[in-house]
């Protein structure tokens, strides 16, 4: 008997040990996450292993020849020759970077040699002006030029700015091995584990303090290089000076309605990634779960159906005619970025494509030349005209270059490049993963270090298949992982014409299996209608990963105005909007889809939409404007809340590519 427990417990010891170096697996071709940092079941590629195809090397073309592609020339007051971190005299604090943080990517991803020489310039003034003491970044400017410049002048030493800067040179490095990147990074981190104590992360600005998060990301990534040491001291300390996330996201204060919480909607995007950050040297479920709880928070207390939440400035509630900045999009999709390799939860792919492709492509033209600082789910009306937002000056909804505050103007740029960063990663089982989708081509290193390339065609997210080709010079034996997005229930795999069991119970599903050149790995994801309820039990329409609105006609005007920099473009409806959907339709699933046969290289506006969906719906007159936006959403128990008795087809469309919308309606 003793003999049997005996054994049994040996199977037991044998079958732990073995789970646990399963988990403790390390990718061993990229840099990933080394003892005592948590084992990552992801790990991030380097710049240009990642191809952009089809819809998103059309968005990235867009990038370059509009505003990214030429931003010291339109905007030469902040990214011309005398900004502070070209050693000018000019503005020395985020906007610089924030331009560059995109442009980089930007360049790699399209081997752009103009645009890699305009992202150079900035890289080599940083890297060349490093203090002997390790700070990096403009100096302070003589006293006498701060009294006639003014306060921001100050700012050129927070600690902020240089965080944005640090992700510049990380991507730099991943495409171009610059080994100077890891002597600044190095020398830089001694100057904070010397300094931070004293001159703590708030000490110029609460900005600093509240996205040091982006500074922890950084000291792990260099941790992972060099292993040294003092950089997880340093990261303790970051960690303890940063604004308590993990506390925030955990607790109620998000919940809070009166006095709405003062939190700013654009560090509550960029601080998610924090407690997953710290998780990797402290692995404790609280820092997993207080993001998932936050997100919970934001949704039921702010949310919208496009996945963003009212933050026009301060957390603003649910009314689908609040503003969401286009920082918070950008900043969300890069910590969903940032979460996803660290945890392999594909909830976070999911969240990052819903981001991407409904919210991203409504707040910026065809042409990529002006933005939209703040958007709204249910907008009907773009004008310069006062609105119920915390901060509503400067044009904010309207489209301009520098209408709004200036920061989405240079941080919009890292949105889509990113975005195609992060199709891929390497596995810690030596394989490749496809976890977000989208038209591309990835070339990695796999089992034993064989180099395999994989081009993924699709019109996805406009269509249900994608289809994965694989080259290699010799067969290979690794293992491919292919994300299941929760919204799908009837997912399709097959392999070279034959069909392969899968379930939507596995989030992931991993074919591991000797690979031919020109094998076909095919993928269909089941587009389901989904509907869901939001403020004044409105209702939302998601097919797959898409949002659907209302087809609004639109003009567009451009206007001068006295006070602004240069003009800007309104936007009025040419058609009806102050609709209410037949519940029967939702009900008994009556809505028709139509797809095209193709898809347009840019499908996000009116005319290119891929996909109309048609249901019947009836006229609220009731329901009109006010203060320059859609009326607050009708309640079922007003007593002059009757529908017209015509009824009428109504047409939707994507939401990304829509410009006016209602995309959380009334319903009857």
């Amino acid at each position: 008997m003793k003999k049997i427990i005996l054994l049994a417990l040996t199977i037991v010891l044998l079958l732990t040990n073995s789970f646990a170096k399963e988990k403790e697996k390390r990718n061993s071709f990229y840099v990933t996450n080394q003892t005592p940092l948590v084992a990552q079941p992801f790990t991030a590629l380097p710049l240009r292993a990642i191809k952009p195809k089809g819809m998103l090397l059309k968005m990235l073309e867009l990038q370059r020849d509009g505003l990214t592609g030429h931003l010291d020339s339109i905007y030469k007051v902040v990214c011309g020759d005398n900004n502070g971190w070209l050693g000018g005299t000019g503005d020395g604090w985020e906007r610089g970077p924030y331009w560059i943080d995109g442009l980089v990517p930007l360049a790699y991803l399209l081997d752009d040699a103009a645009l890699k020489a305009k992202a150079q310039k900035w890289i080599e003034w940083s890297i060349k002006n490093q203090r002997e003491d390790g700070y990096f970044g403009p100096n302070p400017l003589p006293e006498g030029y701060k009294k006639i410049s003014g306060t921001q002048q100050d700012m050129r030493e927070d600690w902020w700015p240089k965080m944005v800067m640090l992700k510049v040179l990380q991507q730099y490095y991943t495409a171009t091995k610059d080994e100077r990147v890891i002597r600044l990074m190095s020398n830089y981190f001694k100057y904070q584990l010397k300094t931070l104590p004293e001159k703590k992360l708030g000490f110029i600005t609460f900005w600093a303090e509240q996205r040091g998060g982006d500074n922890l990301a950084i000291v792990y990534w260099l941790y992972n290089i060099t292993k040294e040491k003092s950089l997880l001291e340093l990261a303790e300390i970051i960690h303890k000076q940063t604004f308590d996330w993990t506390e925030i996201y955990s607790g109620n204060v998000i919940r809070r309605l009166n006095p709405l919480p003062d939190l700013h909607c654009v560090n509550v995007a960029q601080g998610l990634k924090e407690p997953v950050i710290y998780f990797q040297q402290h692995h404790e479920q609280k820092y997993l779960d207080a993001v998932k709880k936050g997100l919970s928070a934001l949704k039921e207390v702010h949310g919208f159906v496009n996945g963003m939440y009212g933050g026009d400035e301060q957390l603003h509630g649910n009314d689908p005619t609040q503003g969401s900045e286009l920082c918070s999009a950008v900043e969300m999709m890069y910590c969903f970025e940032s979460i996803l390799p660290l945890t392999g939860d594909v909830y976070y792919a999911d969240y990052l494509e819903k981001i991407a492709y409904n919210v991203l492509p409504t707040q910026s033209t065809d042409d990529y030349m002006r933005k939209q600082y703040f958007q709204q789910a249910n907008q009907v009306l773009i004008t310069d005209v006062e609105r119920n937002f915390f901060n509503d000056k400067n044009a904010r909804i309207c489209f301009g270059t520098t209408s709004g505050y200036p920061c989405c103007l240079t941080n919009m740029h890292q949105g889509w490049p990113k975005f195609v960063q992060n199709l891929w990663y390497a596995t810690a089982d030596n394989g490749i993963a496809a976890l977000v989708y989208g038209p591309s081509e990835v070339t990695a290193r796999v089992a034993n270090g064989e180099e395999i390339t994989i081009l993924e065609k699709t019109d996805y997210p406009f269509k249900e298949n994608i289809q994965f080709t694989v080259q290699a010079k010799n067969t290979v034996k690794f293992p491919f992982h292919l994300r299941i997005p929760e919204w799908c229930k009837s997912p399709k795999v097959s392999l070279n014409g034959k069909t392969l069991e899968v379930s939507a119970a596995n989030s992931i599903v991993v074919i591991n299996r000797k690979w031919t050149s020109g094998d076909i790995v095919e993928l269909s994801l089941a587009m389901d209608f989904r509907y869901s309820r939001w403020f004044e039990n409105s209702v939302g329409i998601e097919r797959g990963p898409l949002v659907y609105a209302l087809r609004v006609e639109e003009e567009w005007r451009e206007v001068t105005q006295k006070g602004y920099d240069d003009t800007f473009w309104e936007v009025l409806p040419k058609s009806p909007w102050n609709y209410s959907l037949q519940k029967d339709e939702m009900e008994k699933n009556l809505l028709k889809v139509e797809v095209k046969d193709q898809v347009a290289p840019n499908p996000w506006n009116l005319l290119n939409a891929p996909v109309t969906v048609k249901i019947k719906a009836n006229r609220l007159p009731v329901w009109q404007l006010e203060r320059g936006s859609a009326g607050k959403l009708p309640s079922s128990s007003w007593p002059n809340r009757t529908v017209e008795k015509q009824e009428e087809e109504i047409t939707l469309i994507p939401y990304g590519c829509t410009t006016l919308r209602i995309s959380e309606f009334p319903s009857h």
